[in-house]
């Protein structure tokens, strides 16, 4: 007799039930989602094969890749790769500090006290004003002549001139990056105090048993146990940091030395009125950050554990 093994009814017609209703529920979703984001992604990719003038939609030519590849397109132009490497440069230092700050306050608010609730409320201030409110106000704060911040260091005896903090080639950058990880960094926190949440209570007791000291328990407990919630946390706010936008231009507008891949778009689009060109850096930030997500997924997926 053969050895074809017979499917049960629960994996068998009971399953593809479940996975035909499944989908007759997700369609209307997806075809909404495909409406929204799909048609506009489609229609920017075509359009990028176009050289469109904003001022005259209508006369415009299919040039195929020239906006891409051609002798002045946009992988051989000098001021996209800067905003590239101004992009990359902003999400890779602000992200690492953000996560490393953010771990820091969500162990501190993890800890029992009878003001942690105040303290929570307190931390998200940051997060929950507006983007561009925050840096126009860091903008003032920040201005050489009438800036708070300056003032204050002179008084300290920490400078002896004011410093142009977001017109400075070499501050500005920083500047930008300073104010994202305070505004940014309660975001980390509160998912990090999330991931937190969920260690049982039972591994702290037994160390505290075993005598094992903090940081061990840090390093040991802690810390591999909330590595998935981390990895969340990044991969959101990587792809945030990616498109910054308002945060550059609010505080430096289109200086070339903060300028990101967002604001470069921008510009081509209403400044230079080239559509087709601005569509084509669209479409290239749009991969960009594509690629960076499905990186990051494939590295939460190969776990330590999964690997032989």
């Amino acid at each position: 007799m053969g050895s074809h093994a017979t499917p049960s009814p629960r994996t068998g017609g009971l399953g593809a039930q479940r996975v035909r209703r499944a989908l007759w529920m997700l369609a209307p979703l997806l075809v909404l989602l495909a409406g929204v984001a799909g048609w506009p992604l489609l229609r920017t990719i075509w359009i990028s094969l176009t050289d469109m003038q904003l001022s005259d939609p209508a006369a415009a030519r299919f040039v195929g890749l020239d906006n891409y590849l051609g002798r002045y397109g946009l992988l051989r132009d000098p001021g996209w790769w800067g905003a590239v490497g101004n992009t990359l440069a902003f999400a890779a230092v602000s992200v690492s500090l953000e996560t490393v700050l953010g771990l820091g306050v969500a162990l501190l608010l993890n800890h029992p006290s009878r003001l942690r609730t105040l303290l929570r409320a307190c931390v998200l201030v940051p997060w929950a004003i507006p983007t561009v409110v925050s840096a126009k106000m860091w903008a003032w704060m920040l201005h050489d002549q009438f800036g708070v911040v300056n003032h204050v260091l002179m008084q300290l005896g920490l400078l002896h001139q004011p410093l142009a903090w977001t017109a400075d080639p070499v501050l500005s950058l920083l500047s930008v990056v300073a104010v994202d990880v305070w505004k940014t960094t309660p975001f980390m926190a509160l998912l990090i105090l999330a991931a937190m949440q969920t260690v049982p209570g039972d591994c702290y007791e037994a160390a505290q048993v075993d005598g094992v000291p903090a940081w061990a328990v840090f390093r040991r407990i802690t810390l591999p146990l909330i590595a998935p919630g981390i990895a969340v946390a990044v991969v959101f706010r990587l792809l945030d940091a990616l498109r910054v936008f308002d945060l550059i231009y609010v505080m430096t507008s289109n200086s070339r030395s903060t300028r990101s891949m967002s604001v470069f778009v921008r510009e081509q689009l209403i400044d230079f009125q080239q559509v087709g060109y601005g569509s084509a850096a669209a479409t290239v930030l749009f991969l960009t950050i594509a690629l960076c997500t499905l990186a990051m997924m494939g590295a939460m997926r190969a776990s330590p554990q999964d690997r032989p």
